[in-house]
């Protein structure tokens, strides 16, 4: 009876550690969304780009194809986003963050552009990797 009753603790935990390490997982990922969110609102494509992985295997996907690679990513942003005109404010609205393994989670949301120029909207899937102890997009889908 003592080995259950060890056992059933030890259970609740490891449940209950499991459950706030999701928590305070979500909680960082939410903090690297909002950074890129302020800074996009400011015209700062670089700082935008600090939520993302910085390596040659970062992936990007959308309508125009797939592009590799952080420095490639940012090109593509500068040239579609050449001014605070186009990138205008960015709102979010999460829908989902779920984790995948040990340390990779995945979010599904949608972005709000509102600019004079004309607003854009769209979905997106991320996947988040914690990498040398920082949430970083490791690939991003956005329509």
């Amino acid at each position: 009876m003592k080995k259950i009753i060890l056992l059933l603790c030890l259970f609740s935990a490891f449940t209950s550690f499991s459950q706030s390490d999701e928590s305070a997982d979500k909680k960082a990922i939410n903090e690297v969304l909002k950074k890129q969110r302020l800074a996009w609102s400011k015209n700062n494509i670089e700082a935008y780009m600090e939520g993302y992985w910085k390596s040659d295997s970062l992936k990007f996907y959308s309508r125009s194809g797939v592009t590799t690679g952080w420095e490639n990513t940012l090109d593509r942003y500068l040239k579609a986003y050449p001014t605070k005109d186009h990138t205008g404010i960015l709102s979010f609205k999460i829908n989902d963050i779920t984790k995948i393994s040990m340390d990779v989670y995945y979010v599904l949301g949608e972005y709000h552009i509102k600019r004079d120029l004309g607003n854009a909207d769209g979905i997106f899937m991320l996947v988040f990797k914690k990498i040398n102890d920082e949430w970083k997009i490791i690939a991003d889908t956005s329509t």
